[in-house]
């Protein structure tokens, strides 16, 4: 594949809604007449295995890509990170109508997690797919990334190889017919975690009693054993102080990798953000629910529940500190 050409793939949403694929065989046609791209249809990110074919393929783009799939860009980005498909963020200027809201304060504080490893100097573009009906708006946007791209090439600033960053050699890239990457995986549960976020606290370690969390050679929080976690359950995602961790198929939009907001300004409705009501609560009671499912006892809120920045007993508390302790003095 040339370094000039922009990978563009297309993952498909799951099941067979007509509206959907309606959508997805728009963006398609108009996509693949377009100069410059290499345009690939892969079915839904988040259940592909490592040997999918659609998988395969992902792993052997070196170049900057765009993905258009039915889930938060936040959620697809770090989904790629997981599964080995490196790159920095790309920002896109396509969002929801009804959700551009000005920030009156100004921008929100940078999150400060421990970000991701071995990344190479390509960009990652990830368009949500039920942000807008127009495949028009879509493929404006891939142009505009387009082109955004080339200047970044021309500019000198674009492409590196992962030989010449002096990560391994990537595998040569193999041919793959239309009906192997296409081939429907299962439907698959397990978190996806924000490294841009997360600080490695290992709470959410402390928190699941599955053993779905581990950590790496570089002591890491990754997680070790998806197929462990319990399909349905996201408590582990209510327990993160940080919101750093995300299920991409979740209804509530701040556990499906929604975009985050600055919580220690109080910005976010904390009972709103995760469905309503005390979130530590929430998550134990999932758990609970989960123990019992395998024969277990419950353990309620004895268990791996965190106290809110109890590692900085010298530092003022903030407006969220302040709610935490309120909540624990009710007893909710």
């Amino acid at each position: 594949m040339s370094r000039q050409r922009l990978t563009v793939v297309l993952s498909q949403a799951q099941g067979k809604n007509p509206g959907r694929r309606a959508l997805e065989e728009s963006i398609a046609a108009a996509l693949i007449m377009e100069p410059g791209l290499d345009v690939s249809i892969v079915p839904y990110l988040y259940d592909l295995d490592a040997e999918h074919t659609g998988r395969l393929f992902l792993e052997s783009v070196q170049g900057d890509m765009v993905v258009l799939a039915w889930m938060f860009p936040r959620a697809a980005f770090w989904l790629l990170d997981r599964d080995g498909i490196k790159g920095h963020y790309g920002d896109n200027q396509i969002a929801p109508p009804a959700e551009v809201e000005d920030d009156e304060d100004g921008e929100p504080e940078p999150p400060k997690g421990i970000g991701a490893v071995d990344v190479p100097k390509r960009w990652i573009y990830c368009l949500d797919l039920r942000d807008h009906k127009s495949h028009d708006i879509y493929i404006q946007e891939v142009r505009r990334i387009a082109a955004e791209c080339r200047e970044r090439r021309a500019a000198g600033n674009g492409h590196t190889t992962m030989v010449e960053l002096g990560l391994p050699a990537p595998k040569p890239q193999p041919s793959f017919a239309s009906e192997q990457l296409l081939k429907q995986p299962e439907r698959r549960w397990y978190p996806v975690i924000d490294y841009s976020r997360c600080t490695n606290c290992m709470e959410c370690l402390d928190f699941c009693l599955f053993g779905v969390y581990g950590v790496d050679n570089l002591d890491r929080l990754i997680v070790e054993n998806q197929d462990s976690c319990k399909r349905g359950c996201p408590a582990c995602s209510r327990v993160c102080p940080e919101q750093a961790i995300m299920f991409p198929d979740y209804k509530t939009p701040a556990i499906a990798g929604a975009p985050v907001g600055n919580i220690s300004g109080l910005k976010i409705d904390l009972s709103k953000l995760f469905g309503g009501g005390d979130a530590m609560a929430i998550a134990a009671q999932e758990r609970d629910r989960e123990l019992l499912a395998d024969g277990r006892q419950a353990v309620g809120l004895t268990v791996g529940i965190p106290k809110r920045q109890s590692d900085k007993p010298q530092e003022p508390k903030d407006d969220l500190d302040k709610l935490m302790d309120a909540l624990d003095e009710l007893e909710i």
